[in-house]
């Protein structure tokens, strides 16, 4: 069946509970600098790309065995599982673009039913990270380009798509989507979506999906 609509979610802080930087970061005994400098970057007061490269480059040297610990803190937001398998039900379908790693989502992702997901790329050499991200960087622009790029794939008209974030790097994805939705959101994210949801439970979104 062709989809009805598409929900597109950031996946730190929305989709899952954590910042997955700040849990990796945590490897490398700098987890308290880093997670400062994403709170600055998802208020929107300094450039989301410039910003990660800084922060990644505060990983430099951590293992690739430590994923498995960044994995086991990694916890889904409460509502997660059942508001996908809602958006299934409803005709939906659901994705995810984040400017955190592939190297966490590609684990978390398919467990919680999401149908696709984008995100950047840890470069590693010597099964250490290098520092660095491989390819060009999931920014603002590079999450509403994803949400235009799969409701194209999908048949679907922008009206038909719903984005949900919380910081200001959801914006311009927000702002493309047919419905923006501010979830557990900063401030300045706040001001400028069509809905705010504020209990911390993705369950709360179901009422706005189409029927």
């Amino acid at each position: 069946m062709p989809a009805r609509f598409l929900v597109v979610l950031d996946a730190d802080s929305t989709l899952l509970r954590n910042e997955v930087i700040e849990l990796i970061a945590d490897e490398a005994g700098r987890g308290a600098e880093v997670a400062a400098a994403t709170e600055a970057a998802m208020r929107g007061e300094v450039d989301f790309a410039a910003s990660l490269r800084t922060r990644v480059a505060a990983l430099t040297g951590v293992p690739l065995e430590a994923f498995e610990r960044v994995l086991a803190r990694v916890e889904p937001t409460l509502g997660a599982s059942e508001f996908i398998a809602g958006v299934h039900e409803r005709g939906g379908v659901v994705g995810v673009v984040s400017g955190g790693f592939h190297e966490v989502l590609d684990h978390v992702a398919p467990r919680l039913g999401v149908d696709r997901w984008r995100a950047n790329r840890l470069a590693a050499s010597d099964d250490t990270l290098s520092g660095t991200v491989e390819g060009e960087i999931v920014d603002a622009e590079g999450k509403a380009a994803t949400l235009r790029e799969w409701a194209g794939s999908l048949g679907l008209a922008l009206a038909q798509t719903i984005a949900v974030g919380d910081g200001a790097n959801d914006l311009r994805m927000m702002a493309t989507a047919g419905l923006g939705v501010a979830f557990n959101a900063k401030p300045a994210v706040r001001e400028r979506a069509n809905v705010v949801v504020d209990p911390v439970d993705l369950r709360e979104i179901l009422p706005l999906l189409p029927r």
